[in-house]
């Protein structure tokens, strides 16, 4: 079943967190690849100096300001993709960036993309998804439900990657990983 919009209009840390062993589901040339999500990290509103909204409204960002469960895809380091997911209400401006998923059925057995620049390579995510909905097959990307319940003690919590500059917010562990039995 697709998560619903009203899933990520909720707080971005528990939405980052509940995002946990869902799929992210690509349909690609006819064919439907289901990787499971196993890393995220919250962007937390416009405090968070993390965040691309930390310094107000641009064309860049401007959808993390729009509705809930919207993709957001910024290209960075002049060669990545990054997919991220727009949660909260309208104008509150937060994200949950997918660092990392399992590939279920590769035709290579399990497929770990750790990584968000790998991820979005393997499932071709790019700047084209920038503004769809998240919430609908229309697209050939979407999200579906998990099949298994999560348990606290299996999320760890860790800092965020690659945000030194952040002051206080490079600290906060909102970056989530599924530990994997």
């Amino acid at each position: 079943m697709i998560v619903k919009q009203s899933f990520y209009n909720r707080p971005t840390l528990k939405v980052a967190q509940d995002l946990l062993g869902c799929f992210l589901v690509r349909k690609l040339n006819g064919k439907i690849i289901k990787a499971k999500i196993v890393e995220t990290e919250a962007y937390n509103g416009p405090k968070d100096l993390a965040s691309h909204a930390s310094r107000g409204k641009t064309e860049r960002n401007k959808i993390m300001f729009g509705e809930p469960g919207i993709i957001y895809v910024y290209f960075t380091y002049g060669m990545h993709y990054m997919f991220n997911i727009v949660t909260e209400n309208e104008d509150y401006p937060a994200a949950v960036l997918i660092r990392a998923v399992i590939v279920e059925n590769s035709s290579r057995g399990k497929l770990n993309t750790n990584g968000p620049a790998r991820l979005t390579k393997c499932l071709r995510i790019d700047k084209s998804f920038n503004g769809l909905s998240i919430f609908t097959k229309k697209y050939g990307l979407w999200v579906e439900c998990r099949k298994d319940r999560i348990l606290p003690k299996q999320i760890k919590k860790t800092k965020r990657i690659g945000i030194d500059y952040a002051g206080d917010y490079k600290d906060k562990l909102w970056r989530y990983v599924l530990e994997m039995n």
